[in-house]
């Protein structure tokens, strides 16, 4: 089955793979009624997971679906809890809907910032479908192969400072501490980044379960015990983009791109 289904708030190829590949943070756009209230360096969208689109494009050659939003991560954040809860107790980190970009600057002009009211019905119509095609497809490709995995695909600047310390490793793999995933999917997945790390494809540095454990996304999907195993994939940006620019650097990728067809590959291993 190889069906694009292109909703008001996403789209979703259907696959017929074991695997979902989830790009939660890759919409740019910004509905006018929001837009007209946000500052201007916000209507850049800065913080967008750029260009991850292009990186899993291959991913329909595996078999597998791949869910994409339309809306901004500024609209709502797809990869948080809907009731709010942090999800990295005691840390900086960025909400539901955000006020704030990563650089702690204002989204919005002064006063137009969204109340609780606009919260609720901005989760209403744009985080709950997205979450509603997930589960959906999720338990049609279990139901299918008794198994499946969910890949949530992400991408940050290498310098944060609101966030972390320092630079970030290139790859940053979560399983939330190993709870979202078997520990056979996570060796796997472990000994694929320290074959790269090697300097088979340039030699990239990698983590697992460091900064990034994995949002709502990964935690709140990944049962292993219910036949779906998840992960979180968080890239630093200068290894296949410029990060002030955004401008995607394709010769730059293609290495990036190698090192994920492996980890999308050891998810397929076995199904």
């Amino acid at each position: 089955m190889n069906l694009e289904t292109d909703m008001e708030n996403f789209t979703l190829h259907r696959g017929s793979a074991p695997l979902l590949v989830s790009l939660p943070h890759d919409g740019t756009a910004i509905p006018d009624a929001i837009a007209s209230r946000m500052t201007p360096q916000a209507l850049r969208v800065p913080d967008t997971d750029w260009h991850v689109g292009s990186l899993y494009a291959f991913a329909k050659e595996l078999g597998a679906s791949v869910l994409t939003p339309r809306w901004s991560r500024y609209v709502v954040d797809l990869n948080r809890p809907p009731d709010g809860h942090a999800l990295y107790p005691g840390r900086s980190e960025t909400a539901l809907v955000p006020a704030n970009t990563f650089a702690d600057e204002p989204i919005y002009r002064d006063g137009a910032a969204p109340d609780a009211t606009e919260i609720a019905a901005r989760m209403e119509e744009y985080w709950r479908p997205y979450h509603a095609a997930l589960r959906e497809e999720l338990d049609r490709l279990r139901d299918a192969h008794g198994r499946v995995v969910l890949w949530d695909g992400h991408s940050i600047r290498s310098h944060v400072p609101r966030f972390f310390e320092g630079k970030l490793p290139d790859f940053n793999l979560g399983t939330a501490n190993g709870a979202s995933c078997s520990p056979a999917l996570q060796e796997r997945l472990a000994e694929v980044l320290r074959t790269h790390a090697n300097g088979d494809t340039g030699g990239y540095d990698h983590v697992v379960n460091g900064r990034f454990k994995g949002g709502h996304i990964t935690r709140h999907y990944g049962c292993p015990q219910q036949g779906i195993d998840a992960a979180q994939l968080e890239l630093a940006q200068y290894v296949y983009m410029d990060e002030d620019s955004f401008e995607y650097q394709p010769q730059r990728a293609q290495g990036v791109q190698c090192v994920i067809r492996a980890l999308l590959e050891a998810c397929l291993c076995g199904a």
